[in-house]
């Protein structure tokens, strides 16, 4: 069995055969289903599960666009490693696997970190290009190489980011690719004030109007107001859908990677999981755009793929009740009203 409509005709016999009434644990059962498309049977594996934080800094933070200063990106790099930040208390709780991947921190490579460095930060995409085509391209490579090797070890991989500055890139390219204007695609980030908001819809829409980018050239999108890890991310998503691996995708920055990969290979939604709407304002609008649906919304926006985590948990709770609930038949219940 391995058609779309087979497996999922397999999945809903499988839960209305369950001792509950059918459809009645709603969007648990539809995600399952979900997760046995991707996976290709009716009958999905949830071994191993993984988690990849991918860390990168920002030249844009030189205009005052981010409440924190660059030095965050490389502190809570040091962070995620000691095992202190809230991804790696959710990583623990949940049994998933961290992987933290230095895509062009502004600091030397931590010990323990998959170093993937492009450079040391992306340059000032208000002033110059984020970085050169051939960068972009080789975080995109690096990502779906990295894809590949998770494969080997985990059955759910979630995504998450953290750069000090990435939420006014993510916020540019939502700017290109849907065509959002730069004061509804922006949002406080970190903690910016309102003054601090408008200043950077401002920054944006300087880049735009200098670097033109074209939403059907992605990778040239990329390099022009993209950062390494939001590359690096787009990468990983395209080398996970060819390898059937199901990513849970965290919040805003996540999605922006996304709108890159789906510019690159507009199948690539079918293997993704959209984890929650965060409290960052223009991420409704862009998972309106993408035509997703998220699992929950909490009014999270720490990012670090806290969100994806809890989806992880989700989906471990909907596959129990899936493969271990008895059958109207097993428990000698009558499946009639």
């Amino acid at each position: 069995m391995n058609s779309t409509t087979d497996i999922e005709k397999a999945v809903i016999q499988r839960w209305n055969s369950l001792t509950k009434p059918p459809g009645s644990l709603g969007r648990l059962e539809s995600l399952v289903r979900d997760y046995a498309v991707i996976h290709g049977t009716p009958n999905p594996p949830l071994r191993g599960k993984a988690l990849v934080v991918f860390c990168g800094d920002h030249g844009v933070t030189e205009e005052g666009v981010s409440a924190y200063p660059r030095e965050v990106t490389a502190q809570m790099v040091k962070n995620f490693l000691s095992g202190g930040a809230a991804i790696s208390v959710l990583c623990r709780k949940n049994g998933i696997e961290p992987i933290i991947v230095d895509a062009g921190v502004n600091a030397d490579p931590e010990p323990g970190v998959v170093d993937r460095k492009i450079a040391r930060g992306t340059r000032n995409f208000a002033k110059e290009p984020a970085m050169t085509r051939a960068q972009a391209q080789q975080a995109l490579d690096h990502g779906a190489a990295l894809a590949a090797e998770v494969k080997t070890r985990a059955d759910i991989v979630a995504i998450g980011e953290m750069g000090i500055g990435n939420s006014t890139s993510a916020s540019a390219l939502l700017c290109v690719f849907a065509g959002s204007p730069p004061e509804q695609a922006v949002g406080p980030g970190a903690g910016l004030a309102p003054e601090g908001v408008s200043h950077k819809a401002l920054v944006i829409a300087r880049a735009l109007a200098l670097h033109s980018p074209n939403p059907n050239d992605p990778v040239g999108t990329l390099a022009a107001v993209g950062g390494f890890e939001i590359a690096m991310m787009a990468g990983f998503l395209l080398g996970a859908g060819s390898h059937r691996l199901p990513v849970v995708v965290d919040g805003f920055i996540c999605g922006s990677a996304v709108l890159a990969a789906r510019a690159i290979n507009p199948q690539i939604l079918r293997c993704l999981i959209f984890s929650h709407v965060s409290a960052e304002p223009a991420h409704r609008r862009m998972l309106e755009f993408l035509g997703v649906r998220p699992l929950f919304e909490l009014e999270m926006r720490l990012g670090e793929a806290t969100a994806a985590a809890l989806a992880i948990g989700l989906l471990e709770n909907a596959l129990a009740l899936y493969n271990e609930m008895a059958t109207f038949a097993q428990a000698q219940v009558s499946d009639r009203a």
